[in-house]
């Protein structure tokens, strides 16, 4: 089904794409487990001939996700870091240069610190909450602009809008990193950004059970090279994996509400503790960048970020915790608290987490469909074993 215009937002993640299979009408689109496809004229290219290249619930999902974001293309693949590997190494090669932003996941730290750079390809990490500071980083063989926001784990909040008409006035291709807020609370295509990438691992697959990327492209030129790589390479997500995914997906809009009405509760009891240092959340209208997220998104999101006022209290706490899940990664219906430290940051050395201000004693909290009483109940009696 095509998305109709007059289709609100919320019913077209259900029926605006991949609603029921053709087939038979099922509203479940079917496990194609299938490697390799019956080629009924060889003589004639067909839809599907290799699994890699291609498969009818990955498709689904694919169109699923165009949707969501109002792009054009998507590709669905293994991690989170294959969608970047892809929607990066699509428009670069040796000698080429990439400004991205300064605070940003550990990962893809890594990658453009460890692993571009044995291929030829340099960056320039960037302040991107000042456009100027982008401007200047620049250079006659920049290719790409990396983005990410709200970032990993401190919630800094980019100007897309500006971002997207400074790449598009220096020729650059603009990609971001989309995890935290989903499609559901903002769509950067939107704003003229070329590429949106997610973790659909986070809040697009939503309960913990799938690790998958997503990369979507705004236009049939910008989906012609990541397909290539996504073919090439062959970091495809599998059918039941696809399948999983598009059941966290039809969920996504509930999921997103509730949470981030949670988040709102939570970020502001935590303001008032006394062993809280600073707390970050872009709903808070103290957030530096809560006015902009507010003209650029439909939402603020569902991750709250807090400093602890010693180590001390951070280890009692995250030993403490009951209802609270310890553990790397976010975006799941169960809250989960991570230490940026020592999880998705220990990529970064200590001396670039200080400079960056993630600090030793920062939590990142995601969280998930717990009422908030039970949550603030288990911080708060946590933080108290002191």
């Amino acid at each position: 089904m095509t998305n109709s215009p007059k289709m609100h937002y919320d019913s077209s993640i259900l029926h605006g794409a991949a609603d029921r299979d053709e087939a038979t009408g099922a509203l479940s689109i079917p496990i194609y487990n299938a490697s390799t496809f019956h080629q009924k004229d060889i003589s004639k290219r067909q839809e599907f001939d290799y699994g890699r290249s291609g498969n009818p619930t990955r498709k689904a999902l694919e169109e699923t996700l165009a949707n969501l974001e109002h792009g054009h293309s998507a590709f669905a693949l293994s991690s989170g870091m294959a969608a970047i590997h892809a929607a990066i190494t699509a428009f670069v090669k040796a000698g080429d240069h990439i400004v991205a932003t300064r605070d940003i996941y550990g990962g893809s730290y890594r990658f453009l610190t460890g692993f571009l750079p044995k291929f030829g390809v340099s960056h320039t990490f960037v302040d991107t909450t000042d456009p100027n500071k982008t401007v200047a980083a620049i250079l006659p063989n920049t290719k790409v602009m990396f983005l990410e926001s709200p970032s990993n784990p401190l919630l800094k909040i980019t100007d897309i809008v500006a971002h997207a008409k400074i790449a598009k006035d220096h020729g650059l291709i603009s990609i971001i990193d989309n995890t935290f807020l989903s499609p559901y609370y903002c769509r950067p295509l939107v704003h003229g950004i070329d590429i949106s990438i997610h973790s659909a691992t986070k809040f697009l697959g939503g309960h913990s059970d799938v690790i998958a990327g997503a990369v979507i492209a705004k236009t049939p030129e910008l989906a012609s090279p990541v397909h290539y790589v996504q073919n090439t390479c062959g970091a495809v997500l599998s059918p039941q994996d696809s399948w999983l995914l598009l059941r966290g997906i039809k969920t996504l809009a509930a999921r997103m509400t509730h949470q981030q009405k949670t988040a709102f509760i939570v970020a502001e009891w935590l303001q008032k503790q006394a062993w809280v240092k600073s707390v970050y959340f872009p709903g808070l209208k103290s957030h530096p960048g809560h006015d902009l997220l507010t003209s650029q998104a439909h939402g603020y999101g569902c991750v709250v970020s807090f400093e602890t006022d010693t180590i001390d209290r951070l280890n009692a706490l995250v030993k403490s915790v009951k209802i609270l899940t310890v553990a790397v990664s976010l975006g799941g219906v169960e809250s989960i608290l991570s230490y940026p430290a020592k999880m998705s940051h220990a990529a970064m050395p200590a001396s670039t987490r200080a400079e960056l201000g993630i600090s030793d004693s920062l939590l990142r909290l995601s969280i998930g469909l717990e009422d908030a009483n039970d949550i603030i109940a288990d911080l708060d009696t946590s933080a108290k074993t002191l």
